[in-house]
């Protein structure tokens, strides 16, 4: 099953939101699922190496996305809210997560069986 998974929000914004979508692709990952993310407006600061934990948080988000990567899970984060969105504007991002547009998270939207939103 294709499975594409958008996130939209800040990485560490005191939930788990982003953390547990983390964990579900990783999950459908091992199960074999064809999995692609797609980062979103402050969602972007997760493909970002200088996005870290806060303290207290025991989680490294950013770590999670980059094994995800090296799994490979394809993980594309859209051009525009790289400019304009996340706490981190104007930082790299890590390898492995390719700029992208909205023509091509509607293709995938298109080719998807499930789509999740987090």
């Amino acid at each position: 099953m294709k499975v594409l998974i958008i996130f939209n929000r800040e990485p560490y914004d005191n939930t788990d939101v982003t953390w547990n979508g983390l964990r579900l692709a990783n999950t459908l990952c091992k199960n074999g699922h064809e999995l692609r993310i797609f980062l979103m407006n402050d969602a972007v600061d997760m493909a970002r190496d200088v996005c870290k934990p806060p303290e207290g948080y025991d989680q490294d988000l950013s770590e999670m996305l980059k094994k995800l990567i090296a799994q490979g899970v394809t993980v594309r984060v859209c051009g525009t809210c790289m400019a304009r969105c996340g706490i981190y504007k104007n930082h790299p991002y890590f390898t492995g997560a390719n700029k992208s547009t909205m023509v091509e998270l509607a293709d995938w939207v298109e080719d998807s069986d499930k789509i999740i939103t987090f």
